[in-house]
């Protein structure tokens, strides 16, 4: 049976900012906005060329605003989407790696600026906030590892 990520949610404080930020900042798609009632509201969008989209609201996640961190986009060229996002005003560390070639080290320890040395596919990092402090993560990805 497949199981497909389908939704991640996004703790928030404050809905029509998070939208701005998502929507008209970042450019994503805006699939939904449903005020269900009082402290109940859905916001649906999804990044570009995802099939995964980000839902945040009022009423429906305990966790705090700010507290997501290491979530992760796959883009072909991290320089251009650095490039395209610093353009729409966000704040974007990197490109980096880890010292230790593998995935990222939690916060910003271990990193090494730069791309990686041979631009190996999976191995180049930037970094970005939305306005609440949650965390996401880009990674270049040019060519699928096999049975991906």
């Amino acid at each position: 049976m497949d199981m497909k990520l389908e939704v991640v949610i996004l703790p928030v404080s404050d809905v029509d900012r998070a939208k701005g930020f998502y929507v008209e900042q970042l450019g994503w798609r805006l699939d939904a906005d449903f005020p269900i009632n009082d402290g109940y509201r859905i916001v649906q969008v999804t990044p570009p060329g995802s099939e995964c989209s980000v839902i945040f609201g009022e009423g429906l996640t305990r966790q705090e605003p700010g507290t997501l961190h290491g979530l992760q986009l796959t883009v072909t060229d991290i320089v251009k989407a650095k490039e395209e996002l610093t353009g729409r005003g966000v704040e974007v560390s990197g490109p980096f790696r880890d010292e230790t070639g593998a995935f990222h080290h939690a916060g910003d320890s271990h990193r090494v600026p730069g791309l990686h040395p041979e631009r190996a596919s999976y191995g180049t990092f930037a970094a970005f906030k939305d306005l609440d402090g949650n965390e996401w993560f880009l990674q270049e990805v040019t060519e699928r590892a096999p049975g991906r």
